[in-house]
């Protein structure tokens, strides 16, 4: 487990605004599914109870939600059919895509079975139990160990538990998960579904309305959603891509109320949210706010530019950068708003000053203070590390996970030097029974290569290697980086010589032994071998760092707990959970009301026929301008509603989570948040905490009328 994963799930305790506490009500809170039974789901507006949203023994409402390729995904009929986001199968479309067939640009349908496509790399993942295992997990750790000891032997365990509960249900994917890290760790169980293919996902001009200017931002008129289905083999086992596979039968899917919701109505979200960060120390969010959010940001805004200069004039280009631009634009908005979010709130201030209390409290007991006296020093010393060493260690991130070539030679080395070990010492990735879907997703990266682009990116991580501090400087390249020439020159011989664009050769390299791949003398090959004790380092590293946190943090949690004298929710780590709220305006600025619901009316007014995000499709602003609205009309706003606001607690992952009434009926799809609610991840408040989803009624609507795919509407029992 490397730190970033680390300090993803890693949590504290946080005071005042950011407490949630388990045995009262609180409308901040994404509930893991252990807690739900221990929630009065009556008295916050539930009209179901907690066995029909999670029955550990039976059918429940979260047998119908799904994880969909790192999103969130229900199904909503007895033939395996999914809502997601848009955006979601943005990637798979994608990769469907030519300059002869854009489906990107102009959607895809399915007009029978046997037309769906495969959405390539996709998976659909479905919460079959969960177990606590902390005391399995941590039954190696002892006090004399070193932290990348401790690490290690933590790691391991998660290892072999995985494993045994594999073993144990063959066909189910095992995840332990660090609730709080340290502490508390459950073995959750996964059905895995391996062949999924594409239904009806609308023109870009509707599913991407408004584009990057829209993102983040309300109100939003933005049809964000998409339908896939999901196939097995004929026995219902999971299976890869075969004509001969069958739609996978739920056991629960949600029925789709079409006369969605209205203003103040109680909603609820099950999904997968992914990272929040709420209870870290002062040192974490200062590390995030002085270096890591506006560094990636930054290389990101650059990268975006340069991409969209190459692709600009040649479509058969910018589709191998539409996937990648999209998801490098959203991060950086993302990160920026976070940014702004952080300095208004004064966040690092407040942390110090709750710290400041806390450490009052320790040292108003002599056992305290015995017990816990070092634990803010030490957990905030390992920030002040990570802040002093950022330079050098984020952009050492950017060069295997940016450049495909480089990156590609780091992945053929690592496998060979893991699939090199025995096979209970190599993560999961490089173990037998997962290496053959590894060796696909290896080969999948060489669809979006484009040799100018990928030259671009690498002289640019070179170039600002070139410019780091002495003291940071990556001593492995400075033969590469002395002079702009030299750049250029390992540049051109590099890119004319490598055999790494072969898939035949990849393929092949996958099996080569560490010394096989060294005697190839690849220029890229070699570079990555160079850098292997540099990235080795790195994660050794980045092990004691977590080995630290990991001693430290059940320390401040018991005292914390002790404290504020309560229990509290651990911050989201990708598994399962529950938020609820209402649909609400708020208010951003002095004199600034937003209401909760957009239309059809916002969809026109926005639509200058600019494309490809302002192009709205003739068909569907002759339908809203001649009032065509069916049975989908707002009866207040005279309108098909386009985009609901409401208070529920949900951050990234959440994308594609159904938005459900008080009996569990869907009635929207969650896609974003608003621009003040990006600082989600660290702060939750009713004043300015937002999500956004498209309303029901334009996804039956859109699909309808602009679509004409009426037999997904009967599918779905919506006549």
């Amino acid at each position: 487990m490397n730190l970033g994963r680390f300090l993803s799930v890693v949590s504290g305790l946080v005071l005042v605004i950011l407490a949630a506490r388990l045995d009262v009500f609180a409308d901040e809170g994404m509930y893991p599914i252990s807690e739900i039974h221990k929630l009065n789901l009556k008295s916050l507006g539930f009209e179901l109870s907690a066995d029909e949203l999670y029955h550990p023994n039976g059918v429940s409402l979260i047998d119908a939600i799904v994880n969909v390729g790192g999103c969130t995904g229900s199904f909503v009929s007895a033939e395996g059919l999914v809502i997601t986001n848009h955006h979601c199968v943005f990637g798979a479309l994608s990769n469907a895509s030519s300059a002869e067939h854009d489906y990107v640009t102009h959607g895809f349908l399915a007009a029978t079975r046997a037309d769906e496509l495969r959405a390539t790399g996709m998976t659909i993942r479905i919460t079959e139990s969960y177990r606590d295992v902390s005391s399995e997990i941590l039954s190696d750790v002892t006090e004399s160990m070193l932290p990348a000891e401790r690490t290690k032997a933590i790691q391991k365990r998660m290892r072999e538990v995985t494993e045994e509960a594999e073993k144990a249900h063959p066909g189910k994917q095992a995840l332990v998960a660090e609730m709080f890290a340290g502490k508390t760790y459950v073995l959750f169980l996964y059905a895995q579904i391996r062949d999924v293919r594409l239904v009806y996902v609308p023109q870009r001009a509707i599913g991407e309305f408004g584009g990057e200017d829209d993102n983040w931002v309300w109100p939003r008129h933005t049809g964000d959603f998409s339908f896939v289905r999901a196939y097995v083999a004929p026995d219902g086992s999971p299976a890869e891509y075969s004509k001969d596979n069958v739609p996978y039968k739920p056991r629960r899917y949600l029925k789709v109320n079409p006369n969605g919701v209205d203003e103040n109505d109680f909603v609820f979200i099950l999904g997968y949210p992914g990272r929040t960060f709420r209870h870290q120390p002062s040192g974490f969010i200062r590390y995030d706010e002085q270096v890591r959010l506006k560094t990636i940001a930054d290389f990101y805004e650059w990268q975006i530019r340069f991409l969209e200069q190459l692709g600009k004039d040649d479509r058969e280009i910018a589709l191998k950068f539409d996937s990648r631009i999209k998801s490098l634009s959203n991060v950086m908005k993302n990160y920026r708003g976070k940014l702004k979010g952080l300095k208004q709130l004064h966040l690092v201030q407040r942390k110090l000053e709750e710290e400041k209390a806390l450490t009052e409290f320790i040292e108003g007991s002599a056992e305290r203070k015995r017990t816990y006296g070092s634990v803010l020093k030490t957990l905030n010393a390992v920030y002040d590390e990570m802040i002093q060493q950022a330079d050098r260690e984020l952009l050492l991130d950017q060069f295997v996970s940016t450049p495909t070539l480089l990156s590609r030679a780091a992945m053929l080395y690592r496998a060979a030097l893991e699939r090199a070990k025995p096979e209970d010492e190599r993560p999961a990735a490089y173990k037998d029974k997962n290496y053959d879907r590894f060796k696909q997703n290896a080969i999948r990266s060489l669809q979006q290569y484009y040799e100018p682009a990928d030259k671009g990116l690498l002289r640019e991580l070179l170039r600002r290697a070139a410019l780091l501090p002495e003291s940071a400087r990556i001593k492995e390249l400075e033969s590469l980086t002395r002079s702009d020439q030299a750049i250029e020159d390992f540049l051109q011989k590099s890119y004319g010589s490598t055999v790494l664009t072969s898939e035949d050769r990849i393929k092949e390299l996958l099996d080569a032994s560490p010394d096989g791949l060294e005697s190839l003398r690849d220029p890229f090959l070699n570079l990555a071998v160079k850098l292997e004790p540099v990235y080795k380092a790195l994660a050794d590293a980045r092990e004691r760092r977590s080995g630290i946190l990991s001693r430290e943090y059940p320390l401040y949690v018991d005292v914390k707990e002790q404290f504020q004298k309560a229990k509290f929710i651990p911050d989201a780590n990708g598994t399962l959970r529950l938020t609820f709220g209402r649909i609400k305006g708020y208010s951003p600025a002095d004199a600034v009301y937003y209401s909760p619901i957009s239309t059809l009316a916002g969809v026109i007014q926005k639509s200058s026929g600019e494309p490809p995000f302002y192009n709205t499709p003739e068909k569907l602003l002759k339908l809203a301008r001649e009032g065509m609205y069916g049975r989908y009309a707002h009866k207040r706003l005279n309108s098909v509603p386009v985009g609901i606001l409401y208070n529920t607690d949900t951050t990234g992952g959440n994308s594609g989570s159904p938005v459900m009434n008080a009996r569990g009926e869907l009635v929207g799809v969650n896609f974003d948040r608003a621009y003040e609610a990006t600082i989600n991840d660290y702060a939750w408040s009713d004043s300015y905490s937002r999500s956004i989803a498209v309303d029901i009624r334009y996804v039956l609507w859109v699909t309808k009328y602009v679509g004409g795919v009426d037999y997904l509407l009967k599918e779905m029992g919506v006549e």
